[in-house]
């Protein structure tokens, strides 16, 4: 095991691992494009098989799909309409495994109620349906992870809902899954990786695949696009888990095999707490998707949409179609409805969706109905689809395929590796006590930061005892000391205010404006840290100023295309290379 924390300094060491890789014996097992879920856990994976393991990632940890979804680790109840036993009992055994074993402090149980508007043959069917979902939850070892589900009156769904609409249903189900905060969930499998020998490096882009005098892909050149510095990189195997740029990174290789993708945008809205009176959550069945009130922390999480998203990948946007879609569905069963005025928040994501069937001369293993695992060209493999739960299974079936027989003799280990933070976090309250009553925190406080760092929270502690305004909350998001956006930068890999306003924290849509009165305080820490000059930190806090302005004038646009027109507008604080012009001459 070496140190996990993640710093401008390890970021270079990676990118000159990267560049030795050229030299004779110095060539990696594998390299990873991608540093979303899928890709940190293929990292994770590799290095504890005892690869030499290396993963490139665009943007920030987490920045695409990983940070944008539902923020819920589940079984995919509705699977069970489709008759998919096999994908839920797999989902359900991860679920089970991060709540017990991964990271019992990252993912939290969370009871949902399943509301039934018919007495008799509804309960029934739907009871008989949760009923299943737990009887599959039970077929792991052990003790049972989450309680069984249970039946309500429509007293006992007033008195769970007080806020549900008196006629909108007579009763309900409530059944058990678990949320997660998704950027930390990556970004702790990130660390846990390079806790055991991986090189991680975020905001390097690969820019070409190349390949060897047999026509296998041996590497790529990546870029540095903090330096503009590229790298000749050479591994015995390249992994793309690049969600819905699976397309443009297969053709990179230069080869019109591989996975097909479509991108499906789905929305979600944030509304203060004690704007809807209810203790659990909601699942609700509408037409176009299935949509989650989901209590967390001091607000709701209501979402969401699920629309074809063909404009710019990298930046998708809410629409004023899209946010009048959710209120309008939520409203259906809220006694108070809500309004455009009580959202403080929204963000936007987008699924990989995978296409029937792959590009001729593509060989293959579907590995499940969610996922699929692809080799377009010898040296390539490419995965694809996919729940965030199962990100562990995913990341196993891509470093299978890409050992081959090897497989057998060298199997997955990450079933029963706890991630950073989890070993400990039981008993670190009660060792830390002292030191907490000493430094102020009170129990919500306390709460917050052992559901965000587990058994870390010691680092938290020391960097607040280390330096007193560290221990004080930020002045502008009181919900966040100055010691994590410390921490963030010491130990979890933010280059940049994006990074801390979007992923190390959720400040962007839990604060009016996007936390932007918020942004002088977090940079000045950001400054003192990294070193930057008046003139970088002027241009952080500009440009972060810029994307929340583009991003409320999207919000108002009645279409993706408007939309998209609008958020494209804000300049982007670490640009990535242009590669259609390449990848369109490679595929006319």
């Amino acid at each position: 095991m070496t140190d996990s924390r993640m710093t401008p300094e390890s970021r270079d060491r990676a990118l000159a691992r990267l560049a030795a890789s050229s030299k004779p014996g110095e060539e990696l097992d594998l390299l990873i494009i991608g540093g979303g879920v899928t890709g940190a856990g293929i990292a994770l994976d590799a290095v504890s098989r005892g690869l030499s393991t290396a993963v490139v990632e665009a943007q920030d940890w987490a920045a695409g799909t990983s940070s944008r979804s539902s923020k819920l680790v589940h079984g995919g109840l509705r699977y069970l309409q489709m008759l998919d036993f096999k994908l839920v009992l797999e989902a359900l055994k991860e679920r089970d495994l991060l709540l017990t074993t991964i990271a019992p402090h990252l993912v939290r149980p969370l009871p949902f109620l399943y509301p039934l508007r018919h007495r008799v043959f509804e309960r029934a069917f739907v009871g008989a349906g949760i009923l299943l979902y737990d009887l599959l939850a039970s077929v792991r070892r052990g003790k049972r992870a989450l309680p069984f589900h249970r039946h309500l009156s429509r007293a006992g769904l007033t008195k769970a809902f007080p806020d549900f609409a008196p006629t909108a249903a007579v009763g309900a189900i409530e059944y058990w899954d678990a949320n997660v905060d998704d950027a930390r969930l990556v970004l702790t499998v990130m660390r846990t990786a390079v806790s055991y020998g991986a090189h991680a490096a975020s905001r390097t882009q690969v820019v070409e695949l190349t390949k060897n005098s047999s026509g296998a892909v041996d590497g790529a050149v990546v870029q540095n696009l903090e330096t503009g510095e590229k790298l000749p990189v050479k591994a015995k195997t390249v992994i793309s888990s690049t969600g819905v740029w699976t397309e443009e990174s297969q053709a990179l290789a230069d080869d019109e095999g591989g996975l097909r993708v479509l991108a499906s945008k789905g929305i979600h809205i944030v509304v203060p707490r004690e704007r809807i009176q209810g203790t659990t959550g909601l699942i609700l069945q509408t037409s176009k998707s299935v949509l989650f009130v989901i209590p967390w922390s001091r607000y709701w999480v209501i979402g969401t949409t699920d629309t074809p998203w063909t404009e710019d990948l990298m930046n998708p946007v809410a629409t004023a179609a899209d946010i009048d879609y959710v209120i309008a569905e939520a409203n259906k069963v809220l006694d108070h409805p809500i309004s455009h005025s009580d959202i403080i928040g929204t963000w936007a994501g987008l699924r990989p969706l995978l296409q029937p069937g792959t590009k001729e001369g593509t060989q293959s293993a579907k590995v499940s109905r969610e996922h699929t695992v692809a080799s377009p060209v010898p040296g390539l493999v490419s995965i694809a689809g996919g729940k965030f739960t199962t990100y562990r299974v995913m990341a196993k079936d891509a470093v299978d395929f890409a050992l081959g027989a090897e497989a057998k003799r060298n199997p997955s280990v990450t079933q029963s590796i706890p991630l950073e933070g989890a070993n400990g976090f039981l008993t670190a309250e009660h060792e830390l006590a002292s030191v907490i009553e000493t430094l102020g925190w009170d129990k919500a406080l306390t709460d917050h930061l052992f559901h965000r760092y587990g058994a870390n929270i010691r680092d938290i502690a020391a960097i607040a005892q280390a330096d007193p305004s560290a221990a004080v909350p930020l002045e502008h998001a009181s919900a966040y000391l100055r010691a994590e956006i410390v921490y963030a930068l010491t130990h979890e890999g933010a280059l940049h205010l994006d990074d801390l306003m979007m992923r190390r924290t959720r400040m962007v849509y839990e604060f009016p404006d996007e936390a932007t009165d918020a942004l002088a305080e977090v940079a000045a820490i950001a400054e003192a840290q990294l070193g930057w000059t008046k003139k970088q930190t002027a241009r952080e806090i500009d440009l972060y100023r810029k994307r929340a302005a583009a991003d409320a004038m999207a919000a108002e646009q009645p279409d993706d295309a408007s939309a998209s027109r609008e958020r494209d507008k804000a300049e982007e604080v670490v640009p990535m290379v242009d590669l259609s012009d390449k990848l369109s001459s490679q595929n006319p």
